[in-house]
């Protein structure tokens, strides 16, 4: 129903708007006229603000209704939903009391099952159609178009891939499903492969290859383009693969020099005996490669540059250069052939043992002819030798043990192994035994073996379980040795285990000095040569490695299969796993001969003092110098020696010639100095300062001193020097009763030596006898006869 708006009661106040409309209309008389037109028109502007007003209220009217519609429909809505919660709450309660509901899951199970072995069967089946589609597609742009052909293969791949990574995740399922796809994938790859090749053969047949090329012709168009097919074919599978690729066009054209290397060295003939393999079969296989070197890279070398010098092989000679492809596409017959020879090595210790030399010549011949790196352009090619002692080390490990100590044991046991090699070395050097130098020429011939091995656990094997063996079974010979003359000339040592004639027999003469520089110049042999070997770089890279594997164990666990750090701690140096840089891998071995060296050079000193205290002795206790002479002045060099000292003397020569062709120059200086310390000593202490001396006697031990100073100088340069002080008492104690031009005589000196300390040095020095003491002065003055008268 239309509400009428009220009528406004006209205003008692005066409307300004329409005192303005009424002037602007009504200025003069004449405008009065126009009255009715002016009524009227304000009727019309009336009506229609009448009708706009109309409309404004019923608009209101109705936006009113509608927004008490929608209040009420809002407010039904939340009335219903309060109803359908309290229903579903109400239902829920029912439910979890009821069992209907399993029921109805258990009643699903099946047909859901059904479903989804339906879902999967249908999965399944077109993962296969599109396998068999892919697989299709790829045979049909063969043999025209190989990079068509690589575009689904790559796909069928890529599945193939992708299932087996999927497969390790869940548990191994699909088994047929993933094997499928693999063997359909290498099929169709080995399909592809032999169409290709197959289109390459028959151009070679056309050509007589090889016996119908020349290796200096060029390859024609139809060829080249060909090969370009199967390089382009093998693309994707050389940059995806993680191990070294076989190019396909080398393959094809190696074959028949693979079938002439098996009809050769394979068969039944002569050159296919063992024996034959580093004298026939090996230098022909070289020589083949050799031979083909310069037509492959003349002909195709561009061709692997083009394809291959933007990716990331293209530092690997085995796709850059052909000549290195040739050898990758040969070297699977030879590694067949490489693998019979092993087998019979297995049963040949000696056969297997050259053949690891052969091998290893093979591989440096690969490896610096032809700049072969395997695949591998940072470690190089690991040659067929790793192949092989990766399957073989411990038996070719245990025959070159057994070789080694056999050939050890050998040395020991020949008749001059322990006689001294006075031929090894120059005059005034250390000499060796002959078995000395043959141990260590052995183990240089070990070095040798395993120095070309590339793997860090076999090196070390050889070094600690083959040659520090060998040392050490030969160190503990020398212990031996040492211990056995302690025994013998100790008197405790004979009281217990008694002297054999034979032990006595070889002590005599030089035998203990022999005895005893066989261990002091092996030992002195084996040191040198272990720090020469720490010097050379195969045995410097050794420590380096074996400094490297130290420190990254801290200590624990191994430093090599089966080489714990402390195990070889105690073989090679203390020194492992420092951070300094001193220590050798020899160490502990020159350690150990250093202490049967300094032993063997203090035996052989006691040995030479004894010496010489035995031959003395007759001249110590026999001969009287107190044989009066009618001159008081003699003229020592007018005398002869003592006969008593012909023998001393004869000792003397016979030692210093002996040592002197045994020692070096610095160690006979050095052991001849100590034992004439002692000779001083005792012809001091038993003849100087305890015989009395008339004016000859003491002119006669002056001429004996000099004749031992003359032979000891014959030999050692100013070797008598260390009977200095011996010297300087004989001349004071020979000093002339009366003196010539001013000189001192026997009764001055005694009179200036007795008077006090300071006057003796003043004697003495006088004299140039600075050795003396005032004290020995006295005692030996006193010992002149014609001073106790």
């Amino acid at each position: 129903m239309a509400i009428n708006p009220p009528a406004h009661p006209y205003s008692k106040e005066p409307d300004i708007r329409l005192e303005d409309y009424l002037d602007d209309k009504l200025q003069s008389t004449t405008d009065f006229e126009n009255l009715d037109s002016l009524l009227a028109s304000v009727e019309v502007q009336r009506s229609q603000l009448q009708t706009q007003l109309d409309d404004a209220t019923r608009e209101l009217e109705d936006a009113r209704r509608s927004a008490q519609d929608r209040q009420g429909g809002l407010a039904k809505s939340i009335q219903e939903f309060y109803q359908l919660q309290e229903s579903i709450d109400v239902r829920l309660k029912i439910v979890a009391e009821s069992t209907a509901p399993d029921e109805a899951i258990r009643r699903l199970e099946r047909p859901m099952k059904q479903l989804h072995k339906v879902e999967l069967a249908y999965q399944y089946i077109s993962l296969l159609q599109d396998v068999e589609n892919w697989r299709l597609e790829a045979r049909s742009h063969l043999p025209q178009s190989p990079k068509a052909a690589l575009q689904p293969y790559s796909k069928l791949k890529k599945l193939s891939v992708r299932l087996r990574e999927l497969q390790k995740v869940a548990d191994e399922a699909a088994t047929h499903l993933v094997d499928y796809v693999e063997r359909v994938t290498d099929d169709l790859w080995n399909e592809m492969k032999g169409t290709m090749s197959k289109e390459l053969e028959n151009i070679l047949k056309k050509r007589n290859w090889p016996q119908g090329v020349d290796t200096n012709a060029e390859m024609d168009g139809e060829w080249l383009q060909c090969f370009e097919k199967l390089i382009d074919l093998q693309i994707p599978e050389i940059l995806y693969s993680e191990g070294v690729v076989t190019l396909l066009p080398f393959e094809v054209m190696a074959r028949p020099f693979v079938q002439w290397f098996r009809f050769q060295f394979m068969g039944n003939n002569a050159t296919s005996n063992p024996q034959a393999f580093g004298t026939f079969c090996i230098p022909q296989f070289l020589s083949l490669i050799d031979k083909w070197e310069g037509f492959f890279r003349d002909n195709v070398g561009y061709v692997l540059a083009s394809r291959f010098h933007e990716t990331h092989v293209r530092d690997k000679s085995v796709y850059m250069d052909p000549a290195c492809a040739l050898i990758t596409a040969l070297l699977p017959v030879m590694r067949e052939k490489v693998n019979a020879m092993v087998q019979h090595g297995l049963k040949n210790p000696q056969f297997l043992s050259s053949l690891m030399v052969q091998l290893m010549d093979l591989d440096d011949e690969i490896r610096s002819r032809f700049n072969y790196d395997g695949g591998d352009p940072d470690q190089g090619w690991a040659g067929l030798t790793s192949e092989v002692l990766d399957k073989h080390f411990d038996d070719w490990f245990k025959a070159e043990k057994d070789f080694a100590l056999e050939r050890y044991h050998a040395i020991m046991n020949s008749p001059d192994a322990r006689n001294i090699d006075y031929d090894y070395s120059s005059s005034g050097k250390m000499k060796p035994t002959f078995g000395a130098v043959r141990v260590t020429d052995l183990l240089k011939s070990v070095t040798s073996q395993y120095e070309r091995v590339r793997r860090f656990s076999h090196k070390l094997r050889f070094l600690i379980d083959i040659q520090l063996d060998i040392l050490d079974d030969y160190h503990d010979r020398f212990k031996d040795s040492l211990d056995t003359y302690y025994t013998i000339n100790s008197t405790l040592g004979r009281t217990l285990h008694g002297l054999t004639k034979e032990q006595s027999a070889a002590l005599e003469g030089t035998g203990a000095f022999e005895t005893l520089c066989k261990v002091l110049g092996s030992s002195d042999h084996i040191i040198s040569t272990l720090k020469d070997w720490s010097n050379e770089e195969f045995f410097v890279s050794m420590w380096e490695q074996l400094q490297t594997r130290a420190k990254r164990t801290n200590g624990d666990g191994n430093i090599a299969s089966g080489m714990s750090y402390e195990s070889v701690k105690d073989r090679t140096s203390a020194d492992i796993g420092s951070d300094g840089d001193g220590g050798i891998l020899f160490d502990e071995t020159i350690a150990a001969y250093a202490q049967r060296r300094r032993t063997a050079e203090e035996y052989l000193v006691t040995a030479l003092i004894d010496s010489h205290q035995k031959a003395f002795r007759p001249y110590v206790t026999k001969v009287q110098w107190t044989t009066i002479s009618d001159s008081t002045r003699v003229d020592p060099s007018q005398l002869s020696v003592t006969p008593e000292l012909d023998e001393p003397l004869k000792i003397l020569k016979r030692n210093l010639t002996f040592l002197a062709a045994a020692l070096s120059t610095a160690v006979f200086r050095r052991i001849w100095r100590e034992a004439l310390e002692k000779l001083q000593d005792m012809l001091w202490a038993n003849v100087l300062i305890t015989q009395n001396f008339t004016t000859l006697g003491a002119a006669q031990f002056v001429r004996d001193l000099e004749a031992i100073s003359s032979l000891i100088d014959r030999y050692i340069p100013d070797g008598s020097a260390a009977l200095g002080t011996l010297q300087d008492g004989s001349r004071l104690l020979s000093l002339p009763l009366e003196a010539e031009n001013g000189a001192i005589t026997l009764q001055q000196a005694s009179d200036r030596v007795f008077t006090d300390n300071t006057e003796a040095k003043k004697l003495l020095a006088e004299l140039g006898l600075e050795s003396l003491t005032p004290a020995n002065a006295r005692k030996i003055l006193q010992r002149r006869v014609e001073n106790s008268e």
